[in-house]
């Protein structure tokens, strides 16, 4: 396995479409809790990376890739917040990696690389939320990021019901 991850502007998400939209429907409709509910389809995850696209010019919001063989098989952003008393700040987004390519480190490999991103935008304090029980859980505390809490009910889960999320932050140097 050779993993690289890049930084992507708009033209790069645009050449990569294709892919990103197959990477977000498989996740979603492998039940990834990332804000949809299934059936998802491509007519939808591309609604969605045309907003992220519209998002990344104003470098307020970054996007990471994965790519093997200059295929995308993963992806993260980080939403960096930008209210004057919070420019320290940033908050980790959309975690995703194709069901084909699991278990072979590259969600670590993308939250180190948008670490390094939010360092280099003199940020030092990510948060980010995920369902409770999701397999995005014990990465994230594996990786140093402090629970917060949970709220009860918080969202909907991919199949419709309602679900707990977890928040956690972690402060970077």
């Amino acid at each position: 396995m050779s993993i690289t991850i890049e930084r992507f502007d708009v033209n790069q998400l645009q050449s990569h479409l294709p892919e990103f939209i197959d990477l977000l429907c498989d996740t979603v409709n492998n039940g990834g809790s990332v804000n949809f509910l299934a059936p998802f389809t491509q007519e939808d995850a591309d609604r969605f990376w045309q907003k992220i696209a519209a998002d990344l010019p104003d470098g307020t919001h970054i996007l990471l890739a994965a790519l093997e063989t200059g295929r995308v098989v993963g992806s993260v952003q980080l939403a960096l917040a930008t209210q004057p008393n919070e420019p320290h700040r940033a908050e980790v987004q959309k975690l995703f990696v194709h069901s084909n390519n699991r278990r072979q480190g590259i969600a670590r490999l993308l939250m180190s690389a948008i670490e390094d991103q939010a360092r280099a935008c003199h940020r030092t304090l990510l948060v980010l939320d995920t369902e409770r029980g999701s397999s995005a859980e014990p990465l994230y505390e594996q990786m140093g990021y402090q629970r917060v809490g949970s709220i009860p009910g918080f969202a909907l889960n991919t199949s419709g019901k309602p679900s707990d999320n977890v928040i956690f932050y972690k402060t970077i140097v």
